[in-house]
C-alpha cells in the first residue's frame, strides 16, 4: 500500500513505500495517485528525451578542449576514456555524421 503526504491544499506532493510520520496510506488504484504518478513519469521522459542530444554535446565539448590543449585526454578517468573510445568507434561506423555544434 503506497503512503502520500500532501499539502495544505490536500494535493499529493510525495510518495513513499514506507509508512512516516505526516503520511497517509492510500489505494494503490487511487485516481489522484495515479495522475500524481503520471505526471512524474511525463516529467522523466521529457528529459530523457534530451539525454541523448546532451550527452553528444558533451562529447563535443571534450573533443574540443582535448584539440586546444586545455586538457589531455589522458587526464579523463580511464572508464569514461573507454566510454568516448567506443562512442567515437561506433560514430565512425555510421553513415553520416552528426555535428551538433556545427562551425560556431
Amino acid at each position: 500500500m503506497p503512503f502520500v503526504q500532501r499539502d495544505s491544499a490536500q494535493r499529493i506532493v510525495a510518495v513513499s513505500q514506507l509508512p512516516q510520520d505526516g503520511l497517509e496510506p492510500v489505494a494503490a488504484d487511487d485516481a489522484e495517485l495515479l495522475e500524481f504518478l503520471a505526471a512524474l513519469s511525463d516529467d522523466a521522459s521529457r528529459i530523457s528525451a534530451t539525454d541523448q542530444d546532451f550527452v553528444r554535446v558533451l562529447e563535443d565539448v571534450v573533443e574540443l578542449l582535448v584539440s586546444r590543449g586545455v586538457i589531455l585526454f589522458t587526464d579523463l578517468p580511464d572508464s569514461a576514456q573507454q566510454k568516448m573510445l567506443y562512442r567515437q568507434r561506433l560514430r565512425s561506423v555510421l553513415p553520416g555524421s552528426l555535428d551538433l555544434l556545427g562551425d560556431d
